[in-house]
Parts: C-alpha cells; structure tokens; sequence
C-alpha cells in the first residue's frame, strides 16, 4: 500500500480537536458540479467556513494508529447556548462544501439548534491518500463512516464543554440525512442509539440491491403512458443507430468520448432519470411528448434535452460515465465517481438494469455491464456482497427506533426506502407531481437548489407541509424525550 498522508498523532485527538476548532477557520471552496448536491451561488450556503477533525483511519484495528485530516462545518447563528440542541447533517458521496440552505436551516431556527456537518471520509478534501488505488479504497466504507460520525460526535461535544466552560454535559443530537446519507442517518441511530435522540432518514436507501429492476419501472410509472412510451421509442432509435453508426448517434449527444456501448447507453438512461429523480419532469416530458406527437425525430428531440439540461443547466458531465477516467487513481475534483462506483461495487450495489419486459432503458444495461465495470475499474475480485451488507444493517426490516423515513412519490430511489411504517419508525410518503429525492428537505425542484427548501413549486406545497409537521412533531416528541429522561439514559 502507497504511503498515505496520514501519522499517529503527538497530542490527544481531543486537544487537537479543540485546536482545530479554534484556529482553522478558512474560506470554503466552491465545489466542482456534483450530481447528488449541485449549488451554486453564496445564497445556497448557511456557511462554507470549514473546520478539521483529526480523525481515524481504520476504526476496527487496535493496532493502527493513523489518522487524518476530515472537513467539517458548524453553523451557530440559531443555538440556544448552552443547551439548545445539535443537529447533525451527513455528507455523503460528494463534496461537501458547506451547509446547504434548505429546510434544515429552518428547523435549526425554529428549535434553536446548532448544525454540524462532517465530509464523508475520501470525498473532497477528506482523503486520507494521495493516491485512489484500489488497495487504498479499502478503508471506505459505510462502516468506517458511522464510526467517524460517532467519534466525530463525542469530541464535538467535548470541545462544546470546554468552550462554554462546563463539566461532562450533554446536548441533545438529531442527525439528518438525505439518500445514502439518509441512510447513514438511519444507521447511525440503529447502532449508536446512546448518541441521538433520532433521525430524519430522508429517502434513505437502506436496502442494498443487486439487481434494481424497480428503479427503471418507477421511472415509467412516473412519467406516465405518453412520456413512456416516448421514452421507450428512443432508446429503440438510439439502438438501431449505433448499430450502424454509432460515432455519429454518440456526437449527437456530445458524448462521442464513451468508447463503451453500455456507458453511453447508461448516460442516456440517467439523463432522464434525473428529470423525475430531481423533480423536473415537463423539462423532458413536455418536449419529447410535442415531438412524437409532431412525427419529429425523437432522438432529435432527446438529444436537445440532454445538451441543454442535463449537460447544460443541470451540469452532469459526461466524463462520469468513462470507464477510462473512473480507473484514474488521482485524487482530484473528479474523482467523487470513482469513490462512490467503488461503494456501488463492494457494499450496495444499486444495479440500474433495465427489467425483463416493458424497460426503458436499453436491455444492454443490464447485470453483466455493471459486474464488467467493478472488475475493470477496480480489479479482480470485486463486487458487492449485498447479503452481507443487509444483514448487518437489516435492510428495510431495519430493527430500530426514533428513526423518521420519508420519500418522494416520483423518486425511484424510494424501492430502496423504507416505506411501511413500524413501531417508532413512521415512514411517510410525499405525493406530487415534481415530488422526488428529498422533497421534505430540498423542497421543489430538488435539483436546482431551493433555498430554505421552499415547497410553493411543488404540485401539490401542502403534501410537503402536511409532512413538514409530522417529522417536526416527531423531533419535538424525541428530543422532549431525551431532556426527561436524561440524555445518557436515553434510548
């Protein structure tokens, strides 16, 4: 293994917690465009201060002592000093530049909270290594991430005490998330109950999934008998086109680079997804729909949704779907696709394939493409073990308590979810029109960034309210809980 810039730390990680907390206040950066968390503009901030923790590298060896250095943010302006509550927003598989001004920041105001944010660890600037080889990979993991988020607490709340002067006092902690953070959220409460009073799972996918025919069916469901079969039509056009020349088909869509078929029929299949996924599906229906009803060449049509859209406004790139730069193991801006591919190929899987009968993406992405992929990106020897992954977490069958699921009706990430409700776990559904990944917390569009999560341009604003309230009574109900019954007791 390359030497990682990681060393054993001199003082206690607590002291140098607290000095980092002190002394390392710098400007953020803005962030290269990410799909899962796409901003831009200082307004979508509440801060983009970043702060470091010195955290560890491998938490379940004794033996090994590295750490390294993990970004982090906290935002203070609404804290009811000294016992308001603490809110703990996950980042997951993208840069975290900051905290994101969305509703998160008006249930900080209304509850008088403190919100922090940790980066998930090799994300962003959180590398523990100079270099991504696959052997170096080994150490990410949704595991390894709980326990940083777990001590990562712990020594936030110790600096806190120090800071306000106080003895061994604790706050009370919610933790937030949204899709794979979602799901961390809902893990973090399963296995660290003594260290929340709950958590918000919004459209966490706790269920890892090796084959996810549902995801591709959703989609038609959601864009409903015209736009469907539109859809349908195009990726059959698109077929027959590379087929006899797929140089040209491909620079139709400015993605000639994609030397592998299945890439470029994957690129075509999440760009329209993301319409529906991120609540802008008359971006894509509305003119796909006019063309096939005009007689028009509907890959024409698509083609133009693709460059102005996705490519353009959207801001997707199509170097995220390149087998060739996914296996480039320098860390740099770009490499957020080949971090979460290697999670995709090892922990969850997620495999997009295009079902048996009735698909709209092309059948060519199917479970093969996606197992070619892990093995030439990553190497021999890797795939997922989903069945390891849902037994340790349990999947949608998930044994907790105090955990809020929510989702958004359009969202086909919602077959990942948990959707039924159990004793302390209510699970609620958004329904609407343009309601899709995180609506109670981005609002609508999802995608772009809705500040403070604003849901007048969602169909149907008061589903969103009607669900705004449960989870608020729900956060209220819990922390109430917690200061009765004392923190440390509290389960």
């Amino acid at each position: 293994m390359e030497a990682p810039s990681v060393k054993p730390p001199s003082w206690p990680t607590v002291v140098l917690f607290v000095l980092s907390m002190l002394l390392s206040i710098s400007n953020g950066l803005m962030p290269p465009v990410v799909m899962l968390n796409k901003l831009s503009g200082s307004t979508n901030y509440l801060t983009t201060n970043q702060l470091w923790f010195n955290q560890t590298l491998d938490h379940f060896s004794p033996y090994d002592h590295r750490w390294f250095d993990q970004r982090y943010y906290e935002l203070l302006d609404h804290f009811r000093s000294p016992d308001g509550p603490i809110f703990l927003r996950i980042c997951g598989e993208y840069t975290c530049d900051g905290i994101p001004n969305d509703y998160l920041g008006v249930l900080a105001k209304k509850f008088g909270a403190a919100v922090v944010s940790l980066e998930h660890r090799y994300y962003g600037k959180s590398s523990p290594f100079i270099s991504l080889s696959t052997e170096n990979l080994k150490y990410l993991s949704s595991k390894q991430a709980l326990f940083d988020l777990a001590i990562f607490r712990q020594r936030y709340q110790e600096s806190l005490n120090l800071k306000l002067k106080r003895g061994d006092a604790e706050n009370t902690w919610f933790v937030f998330g949204i899709s794979y953070p979602g799901a961390l959220s809902a893990w973090f409460r399963l296995k660290f109950p003594h260290l929340t009073c709950g958590s918000l799972a919004s459209s966490a996918v706790v269920q890892a999934i090796y084959n996810f025919t549902e995801f591709d069916q959703q989609i038609g469901v959601s864009a409903g008998p015209e736009c469907k079969a539109a859809l349908q039509e195009t990726t059959q056009l698109v077929e027959q086109r590379l087929a006899s020349n797929a140089k040209a088909v491909k620079t139709m869509f400015d993605a000639a680079e994609l030397e592998i078929e299945g890439d470029f029929l994957y690129f075509l299949a999440d760009a329209a997804v993301t319409a529906f996924q991120y609540g802008n599906p008359d971006k894509l229906c509305t003119p796909l729909v006019e063309a096939k009803n005009a007689g028009e060449d509907l890959v024409d049509a698509y083609a133009k949704f693709v460059k102005e859209y996705y490519l353009g406004s959207f801001g997707a790139s199509v170097q995220t779907y390149n087998q060739k730069r996914l296996k480039n193991t320098a860390v740099t801006d770009q490499s957020t696709d080949r971090l979460w591919w290697f999670q995709v190929c090892t922990e969850v899987a997620f495999f997009q394939v295009a079902p048996a009968n009735d698909s709209i993406r092309s059948s060519k992405v199917d479970t093969s493409y996606h197992l070619d992929l892990c093995k030439n990106v990553f190497g021999e020897g890797i795939y997922p073990d989903v069945d390891s992954t849902n037994i340790y977490y349990g999947g949608t069958k998930i044994a907790g308590s105090k955990i809020v699921f929510t989702n958004g009706s359009q969202d086909p990430w919602r077959h990942a979810s948990k959707q039924t409700s159990s004793p302390d776990m209510p699970s609620y559904l958004i329904t609407c029109h343009n309601c899709g990944h995180g609506t109670d917390l981005r609002g609508c569009p999802q995608s772009p960034l809705t500040p403070e999560g604003d849901a007048q341009n969602c169909s149907s604003p008061d589903a969103v309210h009607k669900v705004r309230q449960q989870v608020i009574e729900k956060i209220d109900l819990w922390l109430s809980e917690c200061q009765s019954v004392g923190w440390r007791s509290s389960m």
